[in-house]
């Protein structure tokens, strides 16, 4: 591995482990933690998008390695925890990203679907963390679970979606609790939409026959799309702060509030906030 840029701040020599890294919000956070010096091991299933990723960041003198695995399987998950040893001698930070999203209305989402979903957003959370404890426990490092606003509410038109992010807001609490104040940190990211180009029309087969504004990023959420860049830097803030929790927008936290006070009233503001 190359060196990474001099850095003096609290990421410089750190370790991190980046699923999802070949694109969205984990290559931005990837790069982000490469440009404050820490030395990062990226992870994605294609291999030709991930090394294009480290061969730039290489030229830019970032301390990178990869390892193109589908983190839904559990041989290419041992492979990660073993390049993991290899190329960094440990982790200080686990930032899971890697999932996908949907469309769809809920009677008409297929169990393979569920399925599918379920491995890449749920379970592949529990199986990496599981796999890289001991050496987080080790480091007392962070964990970075990200989920979504779908994390808290369920959103009409997003199939299974919702279904499979909900129980990532579950987990993360767990592992808070059952590692308590001494052992590593467990930071949820639950953000709206992102700004992202090149994705318009992404969902529209799938929307296809549902509500005008379905296919949108967010199923339609009426909030302002978020900045990735902005959005990488509030997580690593977040993470040394030891925040346990980061919703963006704030105001969503509202309307989870209202959600659990009154089912009724959360459904209502859902409604009104979301497609269709």
């Amino acid at each position: 591995m190359s060196k990474s840029p001099t850095d003096t701040g609290y990421w410089s020599g750190k370790r991190a482990v980046v699923t999802g890294a070949s694109s969205g919000l984990g290559k931005v956070l990837a790069e982000l933690l490469v440009s404050r010096g820490a030395r990062v091991l990226l992870v994605a299933r294609g291999e030709d998008a991930l090394l294009a990723v480290a061969n730039r960041l290489q030229q830019n003198g970032g301390d990178v390695a990869t390892v193109a695995a589908d983190v839904t399987k559990s041989d290419d998950v041992q492979r990660v925890v073993k390049a993991t040893q290899q190329e960094l001698g440990g982790v200080d930070l686990l930032c899971h990203a890697a999932g996908r999203s949907m469309r769809g209305e809920i009677l008409a989402t297929t169990p393979e679907q569920h399925r599918q979903l379920w491995e890449v957003n749920f379970l592949a959370v529990a199986q990496v963390t599981q796999n890289l404890a001991d050496l987080l426990v080790a480091s007392g490092g962070h964990v970075v679970l990200i989920g979504s606003l779908a994390s808290k509410v369920a959103p009409r038109y997003m199939g299974a979606y919702p279904a499979s992010k909900f129980p990532v807001a579950a987990y993360a609490q767990q592992l808070r609790l059952q590692w308590g104040t001494t052992g590593p940190h467990v930071l949820l990211v639950c953000p709206g939409p992102l700004a992202q180009p090149g994705t318009a029309g992404r969902y529209d087969e799938q929307a296809a026959g549902l509500p005008p504004g379905a296919s949108q990023a967010g199923g339609g959420a009426r909030v302002h799309k978020i900045d990735p860049q902005w959005l990488a830097d509030q997580i690593l803030n977040a993470c040394e702060r030891r925040n346990i929790e980061l919703i963006v927008p704030r105001k969503s936290r509202l309307l989870f509030a209202l959600s659990q006070l009154s089912p009724r009233l959360g459904d209502w503001l859902l409604r009104k906030t979301t497609a269709g």
